[in-house]
């Protein structure tokens, strides 16, 4: 079966463990055909927990106490269990890119299935498991929403969502290290592989980002307030992990807009 036909297969798996394991098992040289207009009605393949709430509505919990903790950890294994299927839909919904834009986001979802791995094992050794805390879709609304444009997509989704997580994740881990608990601290260790392969992830939306703005002949700033706009992406509020930012290939005009209207 050919690349992007295996990717909308693993996207419609709703079992996360088969999912990560239908990932991991794509070989990274696979070749894939870039003409292919593949289509999935509705949401990705997801398990009937998590039970999905308003953003408002999932509640807040102390991570002073393990139950807390294990809260906190669910709503990062969500997280990453969502890019899994962010990264799959990058591949199998946008025809006509190069074939390294497709073997980028394979290796990008696989780089999330090995993240929600590690917090799922995480959760299961404190006796919790993916599921067991309420969660919300905010991640896959704004995905749903740019699905007819790979512009669109890349502007919002990795640029926009997933930047956000490399300014949250440091301010996560210094309130782990105030816990300083030998679960707490095992969490620190996890959040620092994802960090580190998450500025990957950034990097490849912004690499493929200004190649679609090239090739549609789009101002890359222009074009990312007019979508931010258009698709009612969330707004970036400080404080902003400049460091990972530029590493991740932001410029340092969008560094500037950041800091000063909030958009990069």
């Amino acid at each position: 079966m050919e690349l992007r036909q295996q990717c909308l297969e693993a996207f419609r798996l709703s079992d996360p463990d088969a999912k990560a394991d239908a990932v991991l098992a794509l070989p990274a040289s696979a070749l894939a055909d870039v003409g292919a207009q593949l289509a999935h009605d509705g949401p990705p393949g997801r398990p009937a927990r998590p039970p999905l709430v308003a953003p408002q509505s999932v509640p807040h919990r102390s991570p002073f106490t393990l139950e807390g903790h294990c809260a906190l950890m669910h709503a990062i294994a969500h997280i990453e269990f969502n890019a899994i299927n962010l990264a799959l839909d990058a591949v199998w919904r946008f025809a006509d890119m190069p074939q390294d834009y497709y073997r980028d986001w394979l290796r990008v979802a696989q780089e999330e299935a090995r993240h929600f791995r590690m917090v799922r094992n995480h959760l299961r050794e404190l006796g919790h498991d993916y599921g067991d805390f309420p969660a919300h879709d905010g991640l896959w609304t704004l995905c749903e929403a740019t699905r007819h444009s790979a512009a669109a997509r890349m502007a919002l989704v990795p640029r926009t969502l997933e930047a956000r997580g490399l300014d949250a994740n440091p301010i996560i881990q210094a309130k782990l290290r105030k816990v300083g608990s030998p679960h707490a601290l095992a969490a620190v260790a996890i959040l620092d592989v994802i960090l580190a392969e998450e500025v990957g992830h950034v990097a490849i939306g912004n690499r493929w980002y200004h190649w679609l703005c090239i090739r549609d002949g789009l101002d890359p700033m222009g074009y990312y307030r007019e979508a931010a706009r258009q698709y009612r992406a969330p707004a970036p509020r400080p404080p902003f992990n400049v460091a990972a930012r530029r590493q991740a290939g932001f410029s340092d005009a969008e560094l500037a807009a950041l800091a000063s209207a909030g958009s990069p």
